[in-house]
């Protein structure tokens, strides 16, 4: 652990601080280039704007901008640290946006001292971008903020922590149900964890035909059910009436674990008190809620994820995220509806039942990868990721009717370098 401390900050610090810069995309090597660039030329095109706003599109890198921003009430699993220490995980989202998706990205740390206030200062800097993707924000201030500002902006507003985890766990989920040899709409579900990961995870799986009253919410308290009156608005959407009250009540005879609160939560009693070829996904990071080692020591039939990458059947938010920007973007939604987080999660579900390239296979150690108990969800180094699931976005976010532009003629995208070509 001493040498990862060390090799981190030596990356962060050097050879220049941070991990993102600004680069020009117009030439400046002449007097008139500088002309152009600034004054007098800039005068034209800010003419132009001043016409027709859409035209910022045109002449300004809006359309490939995305602002990453946080007050840093909930980073990664440390806590509330404040936003000046949130902003090492900004830089490494726009680094992840840049990388996978050619999305350019400011990141912009917040120091407000409400909600509110936080919401009129991204609603205000909100026409600089062409989407906003929010970040480590805690529950259940998350929901108002995200909710406000989809009402008030003009721009694709997501908020990462929600569904970013949601669409790859409900495409994870799904194809473990179908090895399992069970269906969503059937599968008896635990969801360890209440906060904006775990609310939102159900709230799409949901929407992709699991049943609300199969869904068993365990908090801090126990079990959230009907009978409790200390439930938020946003907890109060799974209570229902069950005698169930503890972890170990909803375990008994339940399909699947989703684990987002803490780590060692899960027992080998716990487990081995679920239905035969019980799915677990233990995204607690760095130390899920069982460790795999133990689980797989409890049940053979386990089929197992976490959030981390030194296991299979890694829940990373990068499978999601940059792509689905990428296909917002390029058709310029207006917002990322339900329907296009679904399409998402589906794109991402078929992508796991191809056949995996080689060059994916060497990247993980060369051993070969075909969908199965240990390979449930994509690599992030898999290519087909920006055709696959930019193509399913942009095409929902047109039939629900959010686009404003039409299907993108350089579609669908092969790699990165297809963004700006065609």
């Amino acid at each position: 652990m001493s040498d990862l401390k060390t090799a981190a900050l030596e990356y962060h610090a050097n050879p220049r601080p941070g991990k993102l810069s600004v680069e020009l995309t117009k030439a400046t090597a002449t007097a008139r280039d500088l002309s152009l660039a600034y004054s007098p030329g800039v005068a034209e095109p800010v003419r132009e704007i001043a016409r027709d706003p859409e035209l910022a599109y045109k002449y300004t890198g809006k359309g490939n901008l995305v602002a990453v921003i946080s007050d840093g009430t909930a980073i990664l699993g440390l806590g509330n640290l404040g936003p000046l220490a949130s902003k090492p995980v900004m830089e490494g989202k726009g680094v992840l946006f840049k990388r996978f998706a050619g999305i350019d990205v400011f990141d912009i740390e917040v120091d407000s001292e409400s909600p509110q206030a936080f919401i009129d200062t991204v609603k205000r800097i909100s026409i600089t971008f062409g989407g906003i993707n929010l970040e480590d924000i805690k529950a259940p201030e998350c929901f108002e903020i995200e909710r406000a500002l989809i009402e008030q902006c003009d721009i694709p507003v997501f908020h990462d922590d929600q569904h970013g985890t949601a669409i790859v766990t409900a495409a994870g989920m799904i194809n473990a149900l179908e090895i399992a040899g069970k269906t969503l709409p059937d599968a008896k579900i635990v969801c360890l964890g209440a906060g904006a990961a775990a609310i939102s995870c159900m709230k799409l799986l949901v929407s992709m035909g699991a049943r609300i009253e199969n869904i068993f919410m365990v908090d801090r308290t126990g079990v959230i059910h009907s009978g409790r009156d200390d439930l938020n608005q946003y907890k109060a959407v799974f209570a229902h009436a069950t005698e169930k009250r503890s972890l170990a009540d909803a375990l008994a005879g339940a399909d699947v674990f989703v684990g987002l609160s803490g780590p060692n939560l899960l027992s080998a009693e716990g487990l081995l008190s679920m239905a035969p070829n019980p799915i677990v996904f233990a995204c607690s990071n760095p130390d899920p809620e069982i460790s795999p080692e133990l689980a797989h020591a409890t049940r053979s039939d386990v089929i197992m994820a976490t959030g981390r990458s030194d296991y299979p059947n890694q829940v990373n938010n990068v499978l999601g995220f940059p792509f689905i920007f990428r296909g917002a973007l390029d058709v310029r939604a207006k917002r990322i509806n339900e329907e296009m987080k679904v399409a998402a999660a589906n794109a991402l579900r078929e992508l796991a039942k191809l056949p995996v390239p080689q060059d994916v296979c060497d990247a993980y150690g060369g051993a070969p990868l075909e969908f199965g108990r240990e390979y449930i969800i994509p690599k992030p180094m898999d290519k087909r990721l920006i055709t696959l699931i930019s193509d399913a976005v942009a095409k929902a976010a047109i039939e629900t009717g959010v686009a404003t532009l039409p299907y993108p003629k350089n579609y669908p995208l092969k790699s990165v370098d297809d963004v700006f070509n065609g």
